[in-house]
């Protein structure tokens, strides 16, 4: 089946945990660290130190190498990494409310000490060092992961990230095309399973809409409803219906090509709709959705960073939680569910991933793009993959 290896090699891009997991592996407790120099302190690595447009972004060799801070954490060697329609928004500014308040909590900081900050969420590579309470990596294991947004990212030569937000790499990818896979898969998967409540057991013959086909998300997306064996309905631009239909969707909907609303009428409704689009979309979306079926509507396209970049900390929660439950209370009455989902770092859910992705059923597209995003006398380079046709909106 060529399902999984068509959204990795494609996206130009818990409860239960994989039998690896339950394996305690045993570790040195020598610290070995290679670098692109056997003494050295720091690395290359793509920074900003303030926000703006592409003219902030610096290349430098002198990042400090991360060091583990708690017991839980795993450094990684980068073979591969990605960039997302998130690091393009996060160099502008997006976000920053919320993420220096993850970063800090108790505001102990003095403003700007995020910088230099490096970019980058996708991360494929190998483990080069574990804390103490790691069971389940040593060092050498090939990994991949998704970094959360408030975290150092991965466009560097080394990142260190939390245990639980590691999983070993699916046997059957490459470094570069493994990287182009964890955070788009986890949003998706955040989106359709953890608040969609769909999974392999309760999908069969549900009938799916997703909006937004075409990007990251979307054509994982895709494959994933495929291989849990629903029926999906995929709205994208007319250039991309091949692709989507290549991935598995059973109806493709172009929507230059009329009034969406006219198009889906001639369809029978739907028990879950994916948004990837936002917008005016949900203004008529959820009235395609089956009544008094719990059938549910699940945006990605939310305004809680921004509501928090625009009124500050308090009063951007206090509007995000208004919005949400006066949003969910009107279309509960409707007799359907509203909902937003968010991305979520998680090794467990990577670990159902790589599952599907090396049994057949999810892919990556080799027109990813990659490039060394390190200078050319480092030792190893770094590869960079980004995905082509990942809409921004998406995110």
């Amino acid at each position: 089946m060529e399902f999984l290896k068509t959204c990795i090699l494609r996206r130009h891009a818990c409860t239960a945990v994989c039998f690896w997991r339950s394996q305690v592996v045993q570790k040195s407790s020598a610290r070995k660290i290679s670098t692109t120099s056997s003494r050295s302190t720091v690395m290359p690595a793509w920074v900003i130190d303030k926000y703006g447009n592409n003219e902030v972004l610096r290349f430098t060799q002198n990042m400090m190498i991360p060091i583990i801070h708690y017991p839980n954490e795993v450094i990684i060697k980068v073979h591969a990494a990605s960039v997302n329609p998130i690091d393009v928004n996060m160099r502008s500014g997006y976000g920053a409310t919320a993420l220096n308040m993850k970063r800090d909590p108790l505001h102990i900081r003095t403003k700007g000490e995020e910088f230099p900050l490096t970019l980058g969420r996708d991360v494929s590579g190998v483990v080069m060092e574990c804390g103490l309470d790691v069971r389940y990596f040593k060092p050498g294991d090939e990994v991949w992961a998704a970094v959360p947004p408030w975290k150092q990212g991965t466009l560097s030569e080394f990142v260190v990230v939390s245990g639980n937000e590691v999983s070993h790499k699916p046997r059957s990818l490459t470094h570069t095309q493994a990287a182009s896979l964890p955070y788009v898969a986890l949003t998706a998967w955040s989106a359709i399973n953890k608040v969609g409540g769909l999974n392999d057991k309760n999908c069969t013959g549900k009938r799916v809409l997703i909006l937004g086909a075409s990007g990251g998300v979307g054509t994982f997306a895709i494959q994933v409803m495929k291989a849990w064996d629903a029926h999906v309905t995929a709205v994208c631009s007319r250039d991309a219906s091949e692709l989507v239909r290549k991935l598995g969707a059973d109806d493709v909907l172009d929507y230059k090509s009329g009034n969406m609303e006219e198009q889906l009428k001639s369809l029978k409704p739907f028990d879950f709709i994916l948004d990837n689009v936002g917008g005016s979309t949900e203004t008529w979306a959820l009235s395609f959705l089956k009544k008094w079926s719990g059938a549910t509507y699940v945006t990605l396209v939310t305004p809680f960073l921004l509501n928090m970049d625009r009124l500050g900390i308090a009063d951007g929660m206090l509007q995000t939680g208004v919005t949400v439950g006066s949003k969910t209370l009107k279309h509960f009455w409707q007799g359907v569910h509203y909902r937003w989902a968010f991305f979520m770092a998680s090794g467990p859910y990577l670990d159902d991933i790589a599952q599907l992705v090396d049994a057949g059923k999810e892919a990556a597209h080799e027109e990813a793009f990659h490039c060394e995003i390190l200078s050319p006398s480092a030792e190893e380079n770094v590869q960079c993959t980004r995905n082509p046709c990942t809409d921004a909106k998406t995110r």
